[in-house]
């Protein structure tokens, strides 16, 4: 059984963001199923524009979606070596070791190689606006490279480099040490800062999450999880979209 986080609306609440918030499904995909005859509201089939009202039965493929207490989201510290994958049976999966107090999804990902900072949430809507890429949501990386860095790569980092057949979004790089930098992206292309460092002759040997949108990894270790609440969590609903819910 799917459930989310019921917001009493004396006019009821749409059928796709309900089935968005229960993290069923995102919105386009939510609109998909709809559109497709997939989705019932106490056993009628529901259309774009219907709305759930308290007490209603909402139903996705013959599987009920149901209201539950609150949303939430946790900052977890991803070990080197574990997979973002939701699939606890794979070995490497982050949910083999990781138990928290509600089932949830992870929001974007870090490669096995990489570690630092993943935000986990029940809050489908939340996921989905924080992944959007024309949002230009934030996200810090400390890096360090196989050789030492220069002015003119932090300058072509800066500037934005040819990788997957685009050209990245300039972004903030500062030199940190010898062999390692701060980078701070506004976009999520596929193992993005090693394929920009490898488009520019350098190989990643070390590369950590430590900032996403407002939220820090701080004094998180390997392994280890909190819960974001009270105003951090405002400021991240603010952050993603202006949805101050808390």
């Amino acid at each position: 059984m799917f459930c989310l986080r019921w917001e009493i609306m004396e006019n009821g609440i749409r059928i796709n963001k309900y089935l968005s918030e229960a993290g069923v499904l995102s919105r386009r995909k939510a609109d998909e199923a709809i559109a497709a005859g997939e989705v019932r509201i106490n056993g009628e089939v529901a259309g774009l524009g219907s709305k759930v009202a308290p007490g209603d039965v909402v139903t996705l493929r013959g599987e009920e979606v149901s209201p539950r207490e609150s949303l939430r989201i946790f900052a977890y510290y991803k070990p080197l070596g574990q997979v973002c994958t939701a699939k606890d049976a794979d070995k490497d999966s982050i949910f083999r070791t990781l138990t928290l107090p509600v089932p949830c999804s992870y929001v974007g990902r870090l490669d096995k190689n990489s570690q630092g900072l993943l935000l986990l949430t029940n809050d489908g809507e939340l996921s989905n606006e924080l992944q959007k890429a024309r949002n230009h949501h934030e996200k810090e990386y400390v890096v360090r490279v196989d050789k030492p860095v220069t002015a003119e790569f932090l300058k072509k980092m800066s500037e934005g480099v040819e990788i997957l057949d685009t050209v990245t979004r300039p972004c903030k790089v500062v030199k940190q040490g010898q062999n390692t930098f701060r980078i701070i992206l506004t976009q999520g292309l596929n193992r993005q800062i090693r394929r920009m460092c490898e488009a520019l002759d350098y190989r990643v040997v070390f590369l950590k999450r430590i900032r996403e949108c407002n939220i820090l990894l701080g004094e998180l270790c390997p392994g280890e999880y909190r819960e974001i609440l009270g105003k951090e969590l405002i400021e991240l609903r603010r952050i993603a979209g202006g949805r101050a819910k808390g």
